[in-house]
C-alpha cells in the first residue's frame, strides 16, 4: 500500500522543525529492497510502521492520530538518506513522574521497521531533541568532576584518569583479584570489572569485594592518593542490582564515595541503566557497551551507529560511557569518532546530520579502552585536544615489563608527554616508565617509532 500521500511532507523545513520544537529529528540511511517500490513509498511504510501506521486502512484512524503521524521530511534516494520527524507527543511518558524513557524512542524509531520486508537496510546515525522532551530526561547525576574531587583535583582539566581493567577477562579468583588490584593502584587511580566479571561461583561477589575494599584501604595509605573502583552491578533483575549495589557501598563504607557502578547498557537494555541512574544517584554510572557491535559496527547495516548509542547515554544518566580508541587501539573506529567524544562532553556539538543543544544537561565523560598503551597515548590526545577522560588499559597496564604499577606511571607520564608537547622518545629518555613502554610493547614503538632502539639504545 503506498502511504505517501499521509506519512511523507518534502515541504517540510529541517529549521523550521527545530524553531518549534514538536518534534524528535532523525536521520537514517536506508535503501529499499527490489522489487518491493520506490524510495519514497517504502520511506513512507517505514514511518507509518514508526508510528500510528499499519500495511492497511483501519477504521480506529480519525483526525487525532494523523496529527502524531511520523513524517518523512527528507529523502535523498542517490545518498540513501532518510530522515524522519517523530511529534513528541507520540512517546511513552512514566506515570509515576511524567518522565521520558529511552525504551519508547528506541520501541519507534527502531522498532518493527528494522524488521519490513521491503526494507534492505536502514541505519540510525543521529537524531536531534527539542527543548521541550530534552527535559524530560534524567541526564547524568554524576560526572568526571566527582572522581576529580575524590582525587584531589581541580574540578576544572582535572585530567587524564588512568584505569585499567583486571584481566584475565572472567576475572581471578577473590584474594588474587583483591592482590592484581592493589599492585596497580600502587601506580594508578582508577580499576574497573571487565563485563564478565560479577558473582561467578569461582569468585563470589560477597567474597571478593571485601577484599578489594581491603585492597583500596592499603594502596591509599602506600600512597597518599586516593583510589576508585567501578564495580559491575549489571542483572536481568532491578533487585538484584540494588542489592549488589547495596552491599557494594556498605562493604565500601568511608570510601563508599570511591565506587562507581558499571552497568552493561547495551546488553541489559535502558532499564537497568535508568534502576542505577535513580536508585544510586549519588555514584558515578558507568555504562559498558559490551556487545553493541551487533549493531553499532559499521559492517552493520541495520541498528544505529556507536554515536547514537553514546547520545542516548547521556540522555538516560550516563557518567561515562566507552568510546572506543577512534583508531588508536584495538578495536574497530576511526579518527573521526572524536564526534562522539564531543557530543556527550559539550554542552553544544555537532552530529553528522545535527547540531545539538543540551541546554546544561550534565556531560558523560568519554571512557578509552582496547588495546591501548603509554605508546600510543600522545597521538590519540593529539587528535582529542583533550586529556580530560578515563582511560581503562588492561595490557596497557599489565603487559608493562615492570609490573601495573609501572605500567600505570607509564601512562601518566604519556600525558605529561603530550601535554609539554614533547617528542616521545626524547621525552622516554628522562622518564623511566614511559621509556620501558617501548620494550614492553616493542611492536607498537616499531610501528610507531622506528628508530627508538638506537635512540634509547636498546639491543634489537
Amino acid at each position: 500500500m503506498d502511504q505517501s500521500n499521509r506519512y511523507v511532507d518534502l515541504n517540510s523545513d529541517e529549521q523550521s522543525l527545530i524553531e518549534k520544537g514538536q518534534h524528535v529529528l532523525v536521520a537514517y540511511i536506508m535503501k529499499p529492497k527490489p522489487g518491493f517500490g520506490s524510495y519514497l513509498q517504502t520511506a513512507a511504510h517505514f514511518a507509518a510502521e514508526s508510528s500510528t501506521g499499519t500495511n492497511v486502512d483501519v477504521s480506529t484512524t480519525d483526525n487525532f492520530t494523523r496529527g502524531v503521524d511520523a513524517i518523512v521530511y527528507e529523502a535523498d534516494e542517490k545518498n540513501e538518506i532518510m530522515k524522519i520527524a517523530y511529534p513528541v507527543d507520540l512517546f511513552d511518558r512514566n506515570i509515576i513522574d511524567g518522565r521520558a524513557m529511552l525504551a519508547s524512542f528506541l520501541t519507534l524509531a527502531i522498532g518493527n521497521n528494522q524488521g519490513m520486508g521491503d526494507v534492505e537496510y536502514a541505519k540510525m546515525h543521529d537524531f536531534w531533541v527539542p527543548p521541550s522532551y530534552l527535559k524530560l530526561f534524567d541526564g547524568p547525576a554524576t560526572t568526571i568532576k566527582d572522581l576529580w574531587r575524590v582525587l584531589g583535583r581541580p574540578v576544572v582539566d582535572g585530567g587524564f584518569i588512568v584505569g585499567t581493567i583486571v584481566k584475565p577477562k572472567l576475572g581471578l579468583r577473590p584474594q588474587p583479584f583483591a592482590r592484581a588490584c592493589y599492585d596497580f593502584w600502587l601506580g594508578g587511580d582508577f580499576i574497573k570489572n571487565d563485563e564478565p566479571q560479577g558473582n561467578q561461583l569461582f569468585a563470589p561477589l560477597k567474597e571478593t569485594i571485601p577484599l578489594v575494599a581491603d585492597a583500596m584501604k592499603r594502596a591509599q595509605d602506600e600512597t597518599g592518593e586516593a583510589k576508585l573502583f567501578s564495580a559491575n552491578i549489571t542483572a536481568d533483575d532491578h533487585y538484584e542490582m540494588l542489592a549488589r549495589g547495596e552491599f557494594i557501598l556498605e562493604t565500601f563504607a568511608e570510601n563508599a564515595d570511591h565506587v562507581a557502578f558499571l552497568v552493561d547498557g547495551y546488553v541489559a537494555g535502558p532499564a537497568a541503566i535508568t534502576t542505577a541512574r535513580r536508585g544510586f544517584p549519588n555514584q558515578y554510572l558507568h555504562y559498558h557497551r559490551a556487545g553493541h557491535g551487533a549493531v553499532t559496527s559499521p559492517q552493520s547495516r541495520r541498528g544505529y551507529t556507536a554515536f547514537v548509542l553514546s547520545k542516548m547515554a547521556r540522555l538516560q544518566g550516563a557518567s561515562g560511557i566507552h568510546t572506543g580508541t577512534m583508531g588508536y587501539g584495538k578495536m574497530e573506529g576511526e579518527a573521526a569518532d572524536k564526534a562522539m567524544a564531543f557530543m556527550i562532553m559539550d554542552d553544544s556539538a555537532d552530529g553528522p546530520f545535527y547540531h545539538q543543544e543540551w541546554l546544561g544537561m550534565n556531560p558523560t565523560t568519554p571512557i578509552i579502552s582496547g588495546g591501548m598503551n603509554a605508546l600510543r597515548i600522545p597521538g590519540f590526545f593529539d587528535n582529542l585536544g583533550s586529556s580530560n577522560l578515563i582511560l581503562t588499559a588492561g595490557g596497557g597496564s599489565y603487559g608493562h615489563i615492570d609490573g601495573p604499577a609501572a605500567g600505570a606511571l607509564s601512562l601518566r607520564q604519556a600525558e605529561q608527554c603530550w601535554k609539554a608537547g614533547a617528542d616521545p622518545i626524547e621525552f622516554a629518555k628522562e622518564h623511566r616508565q614511559f621509556a620501558r613502554a617501548f620494550e614492553s610493547f616493542s611492536a607498537d614503538a616499531d610501528e610507531l617509532y622506528p628508530n627508538w632502539r638506537q635512540a634509547l639504545n636498546v639491543a634489537a
